[in-house]
């Protein structure tokens, strides 16, 4: 999640921690495997009368990853020239939409867990918690393996324990408008959001040593 991933950049920049700028570039990075896992799976478990059941070339030209790795390509030729043209479009008024948006998010979040709280099961609920944290783990154990300083391990860390609030619901409402979104955006945004934004920032930074 780009949300959680800005939210623990913030509070690095407050505390003075200091960590590696590639670490936005992997933060988009991870929305592609995401994207493409879930439609994969989907695909695989989907029987050929489905309408979820589409070949692997549509999967790769899905409209998400196309617009991510377009992107990145942009950006590459662009480079810091072209940052410093869009910069007052872009970087300034990012903050304030940012709070907007996640204004917005707690909103929608409260409104999920409301109207689809049938559908969340006390298993569920679980996953939504407990999977986050089995993810930062494992990211701490591949960052403290590769070496990573205690800025970008927990960066690293956040990441592996988000979901995507943007990028992967607006695939799958796309391309798999029969799923369940009650179940998806409620556990997204009603449970691991929450969790990671109140309890699992502290809790990593506190893992990574920062």
């Amino acid at each position: 999640s780009i949300v959680t991933f800005v939210a623990a950049s913030s509070l690095l920049e407050l505390m003075g921690i200091p960590s590696d700028g590639y670490m936005v570039a992997i933060a988009a990075t991870m929305e592609v495997p995401a994207i493409l896992s879930a439609l994969w799976i989907a695909n695989k478990y989907a029987s050929d009368s489905q309408a979820g059941h589409v070949p692997m070339r549509e999967l790769l030209a899905n409209g998400s990853i196309v617009l991510l790795v377009g992107a990145f390509f942009i950006g590459a030729v662009t480079q810091d020239k072209g940052m410093a043209m869009i910069a007052p479009f872009v970087v300034t008024p990012f903050t304030g939409i940012l709070c907007l948006f996640l204004l917005d998010m707690g909103l929608n979040a409260g409104r999920s867990l409301l109207d689809n709280r049938h559908m969340l099961s006390a298993g569920l609920f679980g996953f939504g918690i407990l999977m986050p944290m089995v993810g930062a783990i494992l990211a701490w154990v591949l960052g403290q393996a590769i070496g990573l300083e205690a800025g970008s391990l927990f960066l690293l860390m956040v990441l592996s324990a988000s979901a995507s609030y943007i990028a992967v619901p607006a695939a799958m409402k796309i391309a798999l408008p029969d799923a369940q979104s009650g179940i998806y955006l409620t556990l997204s945004l009603g449970v691991t959001f929450p969790f990671n934004i109140t309890f699992g920032l502290p809790l990593y930074l506190w893992i990574a040593g920062a």
